[in-house]
């Protein structure tokens, strides 16, 4: 509740004019916008969808605070920039915080605080957050309103520096830090995410990798028994297990390929081409493409490999793709389709650094994986919240963060009386007619 003992103050006159001020403006938050945020979750059941698959052995009688609840409230905070449990001892009575969960804001009970949501991030077994990481991959299916022709995904994992000696945390020698490296999966062309999951700190190998894959898509395939995948990795996802995988279950596939003495020679006739057309022509860099067969020592059999060659003034530099897609000549397979992987990592990044889902700081690695999975469901609501922006807007496009500064920290003077609540807004908010379209289009479509 506000604080009535802090004595008013003031501040330096202006133009002759005293400046006064006092902590006495009544119920004002400072994040109007999660109002957005409770929309766009009211609109996807997330709280709700997970809340059922962790179960409850509290007394209905002593409950005060639902699992979905508790859920919504750390989505919500984590989405409008307090990634920390603690902040909830803050926002637990938040006029703002309190609504957005669908509760009144002055004779409704509070919100949970910090020790309920670390109980509950411990609370559940090995089912409960296997079930959770399936339902992300539900979810991303139920946001295409049919079926898809063609998905691409990009799998990709990132460090993950621990704050303690968390279980799974190890030592990687390229990081220099003990860490995990969770995996994230997006379909890079929505910029959807379809599943994180926390694993050790060492670079997954190829059995590991296959497991995961064959999980998911198994998934997948429940809701898209047509659709055609294609999986897109770099180098270190190009094992033997997860090429052979994809080439027996009807997926694509494009990797990077690390480069060898025997693919150089391969495609030693076009270097000397881009070496020598490079020098001729007097010009700082070529580029040109090749293609070619090629089969490693541990490769049941030749696949089909294209080059990206490139000379310039530092010498040579050959990158190396390798994949089953039959179609396309090796510069479109290159730039194209492998080079787009690069937009991955641009979300793993708003995953990471704008929603802080690195706060994995819980001893339990399930404690972790639960940490995540809210995480990806902030990820969900900013990005509901973003696709709802039309397109020629110049925030359709934006980051999370932007977002978050332009729609979600918007001071609003809330007023509970016996018969409504009346949410006022600054009168110079600069984005209150976006605000206004995008708090319309989420209301339930009329009868």
């Amino acid at each position: 509740m506000p604080d009535d003992t802090i004595e008013p103050f003031g501040f330096p006159a202006i133009g002759r004019k005293k400046l006064t001020a006092a902590f006495d403006g009544g119920r004002i938050t400072s994040d109007g916008g999660v109002m957005l945020l409770a929309a766009a979750e009211r609109r996807m059941g997330i709280a709700e969808r997970l809340a059922r698959l962790i179960s409850d052995p509290r007394n209905p009688l002593f409950v005060r605070h639902s699992v979905a609840d508790i859920l919504r409230a750390c989505m919500l905070a984590i989405a409008c920039g307090y990634e920390d449990a603690d902040d909830l001892d803050h926002l637990r009575d938040d006029a703002g915080f309190k609504l957005a969960c669908g509760r009144l804001p002055d004779s409704a009970r509070d919100l949970c605080a910090q020790p309920t949501v670390s109980r509950w991030e411990n609370a559940s077994g090995l089912r409960e957050v296997v079930r959770m990481a399936y339902a992300m991959v539900d979810i991303y299916c139920a946001s295409y309103h049919r079926p898809p022709a063609a998905v691409t995904l990009d799998i990709d994992d990132t460090v993950d520096v621990v704050h303690g000696h968390q279980q799974l945390s190890l030592f990687n020698g390229h990081y220099d830090e003990r860490c995990f490296l969770p995996i994230h999966v997006y379909d890079t062309a929505t910029s959807r995410p379809m599943a994180i999951l926390l694993r050790p700190g060492r670079t997954p190998s190829g059995h590991e990798v296959r497991a995961h894959l064959r999980r998911l898509l198994r998934r997948m395939r429940s809701h898209w028994p047509t659709t055609r995948l294609t999986i897109r990795g770099d180098g270190h996802y190009a094992r033997p297990e997860v090429i052979a995988w994809c080439e027996a279950n009807a997926v694509d596939f494009i990797f990077g390929l690390p480069g060898n003495a025997v693919l150089s020679r391969l495609v030693s006739v076009a270097a000397d081409d881009v070496r020598v057309g490079r020098a001729e022509a007097a010009i700082p860099v070529l580029r040109r493409y090749a293609e070619t067969r090629y089969s490693a020592r541990s490769w049941t059999r030749e696949r089909r490999v294209a080059a990206r060659i490139e000379a310039s003034t530092q010498g040579l530099d050959i990158r190396f793709v390798v994949t089953n897609l039959a179609k396309g000549d090796a510069e479109w397979l290159y730039d194209t389709v492998y080079c787009a992987r690069g937009q991955a990592e641009n979300l793993i990044k708003l995953h990471k650094s704008q929603l802080a889902s690195d706060r994995t700081s819980c001893r339990s690695a399930l404690a972790n994986q639960v940490r995540l999975l809210l995480h990806t469901a902030a990820y969900w609501l900013m990005l509901t919240v973003r696709d709802a922006i039309p397109e020629p807007h110049a925030l359709a496009g934006a980051e999370f963060t932007t977002l978050r500064m332009r729609l979600l920290k918007i001071a609003a003077h809330i007023t509970e009386t016996a018969t409504r609540v009346r949410i006022a807004f600054a009168a110079a908010c600069p984005e209150a007619a976006l605000f206004r379209g995008i708090a319309l289009s989420f209301h339930p479509a009329g009868p």
